[in-house]
């Protein structure tokens, strides 16, 4: 089904034959010459020559402005937010000396869009939205219109292009456009005509074989290859690039199905290779002009190999808490009390609270596996396709009326309009199904949330604990299952009784038609590219507030361990909840209150009273008394430095930390760091980071990314203080590794501050993106 080469590195000549490093030319052309391949010269079978082969070198070469191919300084050809981030990433942009949208930036509505939480403040977000549309030179999607990634497959995505998005699932790789989701700052970067930095990517090649047999859909091979790398973290940080025969055989609809979901494999970007169908896809969507022949060069190599054979690939489930817990349906259904027994002792874990309980093996009934709901939404399920697919299988029979119920949500208003103009919508609604809006909701918890002990099957994007907007603290707890629409219909016809979509007779297969209308967008949607107004004022309703002041580094740091997190991975769910949180996000001292809240609550409370005590120093005096509580803390340290302690209350700030082992998978939220730091955070520590996204938002809010040595794990304590001297001096020196005091008893513990550029470690000194902004204007 999936084969991953276990070569360091692997050409590909001709698309048709790999050969592994090492072997001579003679033996390569031999080769070719039985494959009836023609030749290669020998000079090109040099990785650093060949690795220009890629579609990927191409494209990010296109858009560097380094002149060092190895230290790469993007810029994007547009960009994309959605209204949980472009608030923030706004009003960092103005305090940082924006004057107008230098490059396609497109705001879109659908996230918070029901305006269901918190009185006007979601509706006041797309109003601020609009009008810093009009100010700026912006595009403007309005609510209902369209989710974030379905609005830039249809009306941005072309061959050969970069499109940066605050949000995770920015991936448009089957139509030919590298596709990258990073925190709001990275986006804040270039709105000011910054760049990108980041050292060239290795690149893997996905090479698809064979065709996927009528039932199994884009969700199924999507959850099979995040199950072979995630946990090995094999393409962490690297781009998929997807080639091969089989990429013929998958429509436009299914490849974008596929690529959305590599976010869950934690890889950087991706990219395919483009073909007949794709031109036909933006001609239909009226931009033929933006269609470009894309493939490999006769000679390219590839930091890595994994092959999937499409023909293999069965109908799949990921169980709760990760798209990567995935199994075959036949093999879970062969093995559910087992596998589900797993699941919930790996609820009682995360959840060890005795009044909640994951009660999922009271599921099996009468031999059979029944589910509770069944959504199918967003930029992963609300596509034509997959809706045609399902009303063609449900063809108005009903899906009963016990506790089953389903909804689908397509992704855009056009999607929605050719659903009711092509007759598909009269399929799907007598059955039972609703058909709700272009909206996000059901993807982290804002809308479809199912009963408390209810199982829901989705094809949607994540399943992460509370990923469906549960609340565990306060005795609720529901449960998500990944699985492709076409399965999710199946177990629809049967009430519910999960059943994969090969279990059933299908009906005959036939080509999906898919007619695009672009009135609507033309109607609805403020295009004010290149339009800006200045004279205009942004539009602030009361929840939107600045961000606090924030201070440059110290010259020393005292750090409390405020949270310490055992789990294998945290999630950036874990680390600011989403859900009804969101609607807080413009507020970032509301927001604040909320971190780590569904994960370990007493953190707030312990980082806002260490913040009060750096609030005392700072306004502390020589001569004045210190509390008690801070004369301890500064005698403790004095005691490990020999140093007066009024000479460390002067140099030495006081900020919380939050040890986790591999933080930061999941979303691109900036909030999940930006929380940390309102509240008083300087860092991070870590074995490793699970993204570069979650690292890079710590770093673009000043706080500082360790990592440490595994064998060091064991000393991080709640409550436990590190004291950093000479902290300033050794970022500024570009110190990779620094000594710290663990205390009291004064124990040192290394932390590595590597792979930091110039750029980064500036940022740091200054206290934060929008300070470092700030003292640029000023110089």
């Amino acid at each position: 089904m999936i084969k991953i080469d276990d070569n360091k590195g692997i050409y590909l000549l001709h698309n048709r034959l790999f050969i592994e490093p090492g072997l001579g030319p003679t033996e390569v052309n031999q080769r070719l010459q039985q494959k009836g391949l023609p030749p290669v010269p020998a000079e090109a079978l040099q990785p650093e020559a060949a690795k220009a082969g890629t579609i990927t070198y191409r494209i990010l070469t296109a858009h560097n402005t380094s002149g060092d191919p190895g230290r790469l300084k993007l810029r994007f050809d547009a960009l994309a937010s959605h209204d949980i981030t472009y608030v923030g990433i706004i009003q960092t942009a103005k305090a940082s000396g924006l004057k107008e949208f230098p490059l396609p930036y497109v705001l879109t509505n659908c996230h918070n869009s029901l305006c269901m939480v918190g009185g006007t403040i979601n509706e006041d977000d797309h109003v601020f939205g609009l009008s810093a549309a009009r100010k700026y030179g912006g595009i403007f999607v309005p609510a209902h219109q369209a989710v974030i990634h379905q609005y830039m497959r249809e009306m941005f995505a072309g061959g050969g292009r970069m499109i940066l998005g605050s949000d995770s699932h920015t991936r448009y790789g089957p139509l030919g456009t590298m596709g990258v989701g990073e925190g709001g700052p990275e986006l804040v970067k270039q709105l000011l005509g910054r760049t990108y930095d980041l050292a060239y990517p290795e690149v893997i090649a996905v090479y698809l074989e064979g065709e996927p047999a009528w039932g199994v859909g884009p969700q199924d091979v999507a959850l099979a290859l995040i199950k072979a790398v995630f946990a090995s973290g094999y393409v962490k940080n690297k781009v998929l690039e997807f080639i091969g025969p089989g990429v013929a055989n998958l429509s436009v609809d299914y490849r974008n199905g596929i690529d959305v979901m590599t976010t869950e494999t934690t890889c950087l970007s991706s990219i395919w290779q483009t073909d007949a169908q794709v031109a036909a896809y933006l001609t239909d969507h009226g931009r033929p002009e933006d269609y470009r022949r894309l493939e490999p060069a006769a000679v390219s190599y590839y930091d890595g190999l994994i092959r999937i054979d499409l023909s293999k690939i069965e109908p799949m489930i990921a169980l709760p808490f990760h798209p990567s817990n995935a199994y075959p349906i036949r093999e879970f259904k062969e093995n559910a009390r087992e596998i589900l027994a797993a699941v919930e002792a790996e609820g009682r874990k995360l959840f060890p609270h005795p009044e909640v309980k994951l009660d999922l093996m009271e599921k099996i009934r009468d031999g059979e596996v029944r589910v509770d709901q069944g959504v199918v939404a967003g930029c992963a399920g609300g596509t034509f396709e997959n809706l045609w697919i399902m009303a063609e299988m449900l063809a108005e029979k009903p899906i009963g009326n016990g506790e089953f119920a389903l909804s689908v949500y397509p992704a855009s208003q056009p999607v929605n309009l050719a659903l009711i103009s092509q007759g598909v919508a009269a399929k799907l609604l007598p059955s039972g199904a609703t058909i709700r809006t272009a909206f996000c909701g059901p993807c982290f918890g804002a809308g479809d949330i199912p009963a408390n002990g209810m199982l829901s099957i989705r094809h949607t994007t994540r399943n992460f604990p509370n990923r469906e907007g549960s609340k565990p603290r306060d005795g609720q707890l529901a449960a998500v299952a990944l699985m492709d629409a076409r399965s999710i219909a199946a177990t629809a016809l049967r009430g519910g009784v999960l059943t994969a979509a090969t279990e059933l007779e299908l009906p005959p297969k036939k080509t999906v038609r898919y007619h695009f209308d672009p009135k609507i967008y033309a109607h609805r949607v403020y295009h004010g590219y290149g339009q800006a107004d200045p004279s205009l004022d942004l539009k602030y309703g009361p929840n939107i507030t600045d961000w606090p002041e924030m201070i440059p580094l110290p010259a020393g740091l005292v750090l409390k361990l405020a949270a310490v997190i055992t789990d294998p991975v945290t999630t950036t769910d874990e680390l600011i909840p989403s859900g009804e949180t969101s609607s807080y996000r413009s507020n970032p001292l509301k927001l604040a209150e909320f971190t780590l809240s569904r994960k370990d609550p007493d953190y707030v409370p312990k980082a806002k009273a260490f913040a009060r005590l750096e609030k005392e120093r700072r306004g502390w005096t020589a001569g004045r008394t210190l509390s008690a509580e801070l004369t301890e803390i500064f005698a403790v340290v004095a005691a490990v430095t020999g140093e007066s302690a009024e000479k460390l209350v002067a140099d030495t700030g006081l900020g919380s930390a939050i040890f986790a082992v591999k933080p930061g998978d999941g979303s691109a939220r900036e909030q999940a760091a930006s929380c940390q730091k309102v509240l008083g955070g300087w860092a991070n520590l870590a074995i490793e980071y699970a993204t570069k996204r979650y690292r890079s938002n710590l770093i673009n809010w000043g706080m500082l990314p360790f990592t440490i040595d595994p064998a060091d794990q064991a000393k991080m304590a709640v409550d436990r203080f590190l004291y950093i001297p000479g902290i300033r001096d050794a970022v500024r020196s570009g110190a990779k590794e620094i000594t710290a005091y663990l205390l009291p008893g004064g124990t040192t513990i290394r932390l590595k501050l590597e792979n930091l550029s110039t750029g980064e470690r500036e940022i740091i000194l200054a206290g934060s993106l929008i300070n470092y902004y700030a003292g640029r204007r000023t110089e």
